[in-house]
């Protein structure tokens, strides 16, 4: 492992600043924003939207697709650097780096996924003062957020994925959760320690897991390599299951919480509505609907109020709503869009950043796609989610990071 610190006094101050702070409305601690929905944090709409956007800084940082963090006045990015994966602490103001430490984490892809790189595809998790992650061969580390000291970390799993991990952990009180290793079981661990608090019985997918409460219970919702799965925070315990074997790729689509409801999807599998409820002492799952209208492979979906927008893998990537109470298709866009959009909600309107670099502004309207603005944000594939701050909007490319505002 290697530690790089600049240990200037005001870094040192600014650095714990930001490791006491995960308040703010405008910080982005975790996969898809504060609240784990895809949501931009405390977006600020320009009062018009100008015919560019202002590009701050941009900073070579790497490879991976790990959404970046914002921290108060810091943005964290997890990449992957001459065979070591790396966590980097900049000032978001100026691209400055604060601090960098890398460990060694040789891989290979299977020749099926060497397009898609060598990672890392999880995002990062600030929680309590530290940075977890979960590279690319299932390796989770615990970093201090405010020099960057190596905490804990697991050792490398003995048989590399071989497509690699995506999981991005969640965090609750002292536990940080993830399916860690070789598509290993959810596990819940120690997050001062490292120490296993507890560890369910199936093999992880690409899908990240939530934390919600369901019938009065708090609960981690993942999605498996053969069902939708809902366990006890406190112990693993499984409380509930819905068969889910997707007939192609373990799903890599986060569940959404709608209403005490789930909203799942994996490729080639349509869209499906589940509703797990306690009866007396046991769980059941019932299905409230389904459609196989559209289908979702990389791309996660929004909730804007009662409405889903996403983009659906079918016809080389087409834009739609869904009416999120009934499932009824409310529109579908022209077809070969894109392979992957990264959705974010703001609003009323809806960011959507292609893999080619374009970032579209549309407005979530259920009568059909709406777009307002249309920008290039990047000169190579964007694959992660933008982090959108404020009126900043964080891009990773396959190797850089840029700031770029909307006034």
């Amino acid at each position: 492992m290697t530690v790089l610190w600049w240990v200037g006094v005001a870094v040192l101050i600014g650095c714990a600043g930001t490791a006491a702070a995960q308040s703010s409305p405008r910080d982005y601690p975790q996969w898809r924003g504060l609240n784990r929905d895809g949501a931009a944090s405390a977006f600020s709409e320009p009062t018009s939207w100008p015919d560019a956007l202002t590009r701050r800084w941009k900073i070579d940082v790497g490879e991976g697709y790990g959404t970046p963090l914002v921290v108060a006045n810091a943005v964290y990015v997890f990449t992957r650097r001459n065979g070591t994966e790396v966590m980097t602490a900049l000032d978001a103001g100026t691209g400055k780096e604060l601090w960098r430490t890398s460990y060694p984490a040789l891989y290979a892809p299977a020749t099926p996924a060497a397009a898609h790189g060598v990672g890392p595809k999880a995002t990062p998790l600030f929680h309590n003062g530290k940075l977890y992650t979960l590279g690319i061969t299932g390796i989770v580390s615990a970093f201090d957020a405010a020099t960057g000291k190596l905490a804990w970390q697991t050792p490398a799993p003995p048989e590399h994925p071989s497509y690699g991990t995506a999981v991005s952990p969640v965090g609750d009180k002292n536990l940080v959760i993830v399916h860690p290793g070789n598509h290993g079981p959810l596990t819940a661990f120690d997050a001062n320690t490292g120490a296993v608090k507890w560890t369910g019985r199936d093999r992880g997918a690409y899908a990240s897991p939530i934390i919600v409460e369901l019938g009065g219970v708090r609960q981690v919702v993942t999605m498996t390599q053969e069902s939708v799965l809902g366990v006890s925070l406190s112990d693993g315990a499984r409380l509930w299951e819905y068969p889910w074997l997707s007939r192609t790729t373990p799903s890599a689509i986060t569940p959404i919480l709608y209403e005490e409801t789930l909203i799942v999807s994996s490729q080639d599998m349509g869209v499906t509505r589940l509703k797990p409820t306690r009866r007396g002492g046991n769980w059941g799952v019932d299905v409230v609907w389904e459609t196989r209208d559209v289908s979702l492979f990389l791309s996660n979906p929004v909730l804007v109020g009662d409405t889903l927008f996403g983009l659906s893998e079918k016809a080389r990537g087409q834009f739609f709503a869904l009416d999120a109470d009934t499932g009824k298709l409310l529109w579908l866009g022209q077809p070969r869009q894109a392979s992957n959009t990264a959705v974010v909600k703001a609003g009323n309107l809806l960011l959507l950043l292609n893999d080619d670099g374009e970032l579209i502004v549309a407005r979530s309207s259920k009568r059909g796609f709406e777009p307002l603005k249309r920008y290039i944000v990047a000169d190579s594939a964007t694959w992660a989610q933008p982090t959108v701050s404020g009126n900043r909007v964080f891009v990773k490319d396959v190797r850089s990071l840029s700031l770029w505002t909307l006034n």
